[in-house]
């Protein structure tokens, strides 16, 4: 166990990283122009950033290879249909959320 004194360190210094890092891109970024090719790529960056950050929790929600929850897969893809039908945010949580309730009640008992 990491003892208090060195979480804090660790924790603010790792606090420091990022933020000098983020930081360092936007003062880099401010002096250069970018092409409309690199802007037009650099718009897809939320879209693919916020999927990278849901899928290792609805694949493996324990965080283990070992524990895949075919429920959280199953309301993830209807939630997936759904939205790639409504277009609509609320639909999407909506649906993912009573498709997980049902899977997790009629799979729980197996």
């Amino acid at each position: 166990m990491i003892d208090r004194p060195a979480f804090w360190i660790v924790t603010i210094a790792l606090g420091a990283a990022t933020y000098a890092i983020r930081l360092s891109f936007l003062a880099w970024s401010q002096s250069r122009t970018f092409s409309p090719r690199v802007k037009r790529l650099l718009d897809f960056v939320p879209v693919t950033v916020l999927p990278a950050l849901i899928a290792p929790v609805i694949v493996f929600p324990a965080g283990s290879v070992d524990a895949v929850d075919p429920a959280r897969i199953l309301a993830a893809l209807v939630a997936l249909g759904v939205g790639l039908w409504t277009k609509n945010v609320i639909a999407v949580i909506l649906s993912g959320i009573g498709a997980l309730m049902l899977a997790n009640s009629v799979l729980m008992p197996l």
